[in-house]
């Protein structure tokens, strides 16, 4: 039994994490760094490698800088591999890890998706347009791994399924074609994750989604399904009160491990397509906050609609804030809230002192 908070690393915490945030883990590395490219701005983007196996894994976070749960797992996965349990003799043995911790530190930076320039770098595979998808390439093509591994996160409107319940991990085997074959190398990837979701309903039940499978080959993980390689898509999702994500960063770092540990005992065959298929889609069921009988707080609000509050996650000195806003307003039939507000007088009672800026919101709100 893996103890999860003997890896944890204690050195970075929350949701904004930036290049300063992970010094102190580049510090404790006694591999050396590898410098693959440098962002806009002229940061080094680095890599290392763990391990010396013939199996190589290709690995990347923080390809969106605001999506910064990966990033904290892959340091605690760094933790762990550095331990003397067998586990992580096994994998250095069999596998060779080839880790970028932040491939757009510009991003991070400033907490947008987009690198400086204003570009999704997942989705500029084909133009290859910015130096931080330059040296993702590069580094591809030199390094030749046998999978990726690309880290995101996701947002916390999404359900696994058709239920009530977050999608708290989500995975996916992108498409490598636009009719969405199911090539040899989709199937390993397939197979592989079908592996990572026996081990997390486990630990999350029915909290674990299937991310949409629509092709684009400007995504990175599309081309790199194209070239051959058996590519896996990682969503960091919503765990209830978990804004912070740090109940999420366990469930990747045991996916993460879940992965290594099928890879190195060669194990993937033994997982099906029909496995992979199992795992509901990810729908968009959820708002942060469903307000009920709004109507009695602001009368141009009728009493048969719900508020639904949905988050803007904002960076004010070095901190993440969380700002509501109203995005629909209506019947909101089969939406659920990771929480639920209900208004019984005009005062808005229901609503916390740190509520105060919604009750305010709703007061103004039209339908």
């Amino acid at each position: 039994m893996i103890h999860y908070s003997k890896f944890k690393e204690s050195s970075i915490q929350g949701r904004y994490i930036n290049m300063d945030s992970i010094q102190k883990c580049f510090s404790k590395l006694s591999e050396p760094l590898i410098e693959i490219g440098k962002s806009v701005n002229q940061v080094q983007i680095h890599a290392f490698q763990l391990g010396n196996g013939p199996i190589k894994v290709l690995l990347w976070s923080q390809m969106h800088g605001n999506e910064s749960t990966t990033t904290k797992a892959l340091w605690d996965l760094v933790n762990f591999l550095r331990s003397n349990d067998p586990l992580a003799y096994t994998i250095l043995k069999e596998c060779s890890l080839m880790v970028v911790p932040m491939l757009n530190p510009d991003g991070a930076n400033v907490y947008t998706r987009e690198n400086c320039n204003g570009v999704d770098l997942n989705r500029d595979a084909k133009m290859q347009s910015q130096p931080e998808s330059v040296a993702l390439r590069r580094l591809f093509n030199s390094f030749q791994p046998d999978f990726c591994f690309n880290l995101h996160d996701q947002r916390t409107l999404f359900s696994a399924g058709n239920t009530n319940k977050p999608a708290t991990v989500s995975f996916l085997s992108p498409a490598s074609n636009k009719e969405r074959e199911i090539t040899p190398t989709r199937e390993t990837a397939m197979k592989l994750i079908a592996g990572m979701n026996v081990m997390l309903q486990k630990h999350i039940p029915g909290q674990v989604g299937r991310y949409d499978d629509g092709f684009n080959d400007n995504c990175v993980g599309d081309t790199f399904q194209m070239l051959g390689v058996p590519t896996v898509l990682f969503e960091s999702g919503h765990y209830p009160g978990d804004y912070d994500r740090e109940i999420t960063r366990k469930y990747i770092f045991l996916s993460l491990l879940e992965a290594f540990k099928i890879i190195a005992e060669h194990q993937v065959d033994e997982f099906s397509v029909g496995d992979y298929f199992s795992i509901p889609g990810n729908h968009k069921l959820f708002f942060d906050i469903i307000i009920e009988n709004a109507g009695i707080v602001n009368p141009r609000i009728s009493n048969t609609h719900k508020v639904g509050v949905r988050y803007k996650e904002v960076l004010v000195d070095g901190t993440v804030v969380f700002e509501p806003q109203i995005t629909e307003v209506g019947t909101l039939n089969g939406f659920y809230g990771h929480r639920t507000i209900e208004c019984v007088d005009t005062k808005g009672f229901g609503f916390t002192y740190a509520d105060t800026p919604l009750l305010d919101l709703l007061k103004n709100t039209k339908e």
